[in-house]
């Protein structure tokens, strides 16, 4: 039978794709400096097995025979899912492909050598090549998946996604922010003159706050019989469902920072650890995409890591490990600082989302042709202007430099990062409605309830629908910005 045919070619995918994310995780984390090189070609030889195995002409053919045979219901959902799959693997031609690799790598490395003295004018040429490349790509995934050019690219990254319901969503929180920003920003200064800022610094030693994180990390349901936590230069979460491999950074002067990465990336491990085991194999079995991911590592760090309730549990906590005496009034106005800025990664939730937007309106120019890369520090700086009342026309490092997502050919990426933030107030939203004990369980430790829901809801679910069908039988609703401006107008706006 040709379902049994895909069923060992999935298990033959799933064992190569184990093998490179342990690799890569690895090689991040633990490999020794010298073995960068054999590394590279190990990864590389993989990733060539792993993709001819899955563009494999004769997938097509067991694909279009396994739709005669008689199918139980999750046997169609896995193989219309595989479908999706191999027709995104195999809408563009193999030339073009090593022709992308080539022009994004050498983008990305001299991104990496410009950038830091915010060289614009030996930048840019590269970027041209790219933006001209994704134009090319676009327009070549469009025609094969019937959709804008846009849409076909965020297809990539958020099956089922579309401008025409996200532009409206983004366009009344954008309205929203660029007047509530300087509303709370007016709230918080009026809080800190009252009481001012306690200097968060001390010594944490590391080995001090990786004993908080991990028992955090417990604490809020992760399973370290499948997973860990270890060090790298920036946080994330790798590794495969049955050994998620979780990183952070420390800072021995103060704990905060760290303590939301693991908080953070304990909600994507979350994510990993409960996707369904029998399909694990199958595309269907396996993270929807960004913004369903992003919703669930926000869930943790945003929802429940910066909620005060969390903190009456975690602060005795934070004392035992850390030895510091520090108390609710004084750690709050650290979890809950915002201001502007320039750089995204380093923006707090009320600004966050207005450096995502502004990313999300420039990259569709770009690719629509009607903003060219050499007016890119101009239109950049006009948009920081008018939401975030910053220049960045002299700094282009911390402008249009910052991030390697479009150096490296990441278009319809951005969106997911704000989708995500959107995604986890709409769910913690519905698990209010149908438990209004949920503030005092997580101010007691207690967190199964918020897990139950979300593993009967999110987790479960894995790539069995498209993301916002997801959301929405999981809330009841399509996506709805209300409930993200809710939320920050009751944690800021006081």
């Amino acid at each position: 039978m040709s379902y049994a045919k895909l069923d060992a070619h999935c298990r033959a995918l799933g064992a190569l794709e184990h093998a490179l994310s342990i690799l890569g995780t690895d090689e991040a984390t633990n490999m020794a400096p010298g073995g960068g090189e054999e590394r590279a070609e190990a990864m590389a030889t993989l990733s060539g097995m792993y993709h001819r195995q899955a563009t494999d002409g004769h997938v097509r053919d067991w694909i279009e025979t396994a739709k005669t045979e008689v199918l139980e219901p999750q046997q169609k959902i896995a193989l219309g899912e595989l479908e999706r799959s191999y027709i995104n693997m195999t809408c563009l031609p193999s030339d073009f492909v090593e022709r992308k690799m080539r022009t994004s790598m050498r983008s990305e490395q001299l991104w990496r050598s410009a950038r830091p003295n915010g060289d614009w004018q030996a930048f840019a040429p590269a970027l041209e090549g790219v933006v001209s490349m994704m134009r090319e790509e676009a327009a070549m995934r469009a025609e094969v998946l019937g959709l804008a050019p846009y849409d076909a690219l965020m297809e990539q990254f958020d099956p089922g996604n579309r401008t025409a319901q996200i532009t409206p969503v983004f366009t009344e929180l954008k309205a929203f922010l660029v007047d509530f920003l300087p509303a709370a920003l007016a709230a918080q200064e009026e809080r800190l003159a009252k009481r001012p800022l306690k200097a968060l610094s001390g010594d944490y030693p590391v080995e001090r706050q990786k004993a908080l994180g991990i028992e955090m990390m417990k604490a809020v349901g992760f399973d370290m019989n499948h997973g860990s936590l270890s060090i790298s230069d920036h946080p994330f979460c790798g590794g495969v469902p049955s050994d998620v491999r979780m990183t952070t950074r420390y800072r021995t002067d103060e704990f905060l920072s760290a303590l939301m990465g693991i908080l953070h990336e304990t909600g994507h491990g979350l994510y990993e650890q409960n996707l369904p085991k029998d399909w694990a194999h199958w595309p269907s079995g396996k993270a929807r995409g960004m913004s369903i991911h992003e919703s669930q590592s926000l869930f943790v760090e945003k929802q429940i890591g910066r909620n005060p309730a969390f903190w009456n549990f975690a602060l005795p906590l934070v004392d035992t490990h850390l030895q510091e005496n520090w108390t609710m009034e004084d750690l709050l106005p650290h979890v809950h600082l915002i201001k502007r800025g320039k750089i995204r990664v380093d923006a707090d939730e009320v600004t966050y989302p207005l450096h995502v937007i502004l990313r999300y309106e420039i990259e569709q120019e770009l690719l629509a042709g009607t903003l060219e890369v050499k007016e890119l520090p101009e239109a950049w700086d006009a948009k920081m202007q008018a939401s975030l009342g910053i220049s960045t026309l002299d700094d282009p490092k911390n402008g249009p430099m910052q991030d390697v997502h479009w150096p490296s050919g990441s278009f319809g990426y951005f969106p997911s990062y704000t989708l995500g933030a959107l995604m986890a107030a709409q769910q913690w939203a519905a698990i209010a409605r149908i438990n209004p004990e949920v503030e005092r369980q997580i101010a007691e430790g207690d967190f199964s309830q918020v897990n139950e829901w979300r593993r009967d809801n999110i987790w479960s679910k894995a790539s069995t629908a498209s993301t916002p069908d997801i959301l929405r039988q999981a809330t009841g609703e399509d996506l709805n910005p209300a409930y993200f401006i809710a939320h920050l107008q009751a944690r800021y706006g006081q």
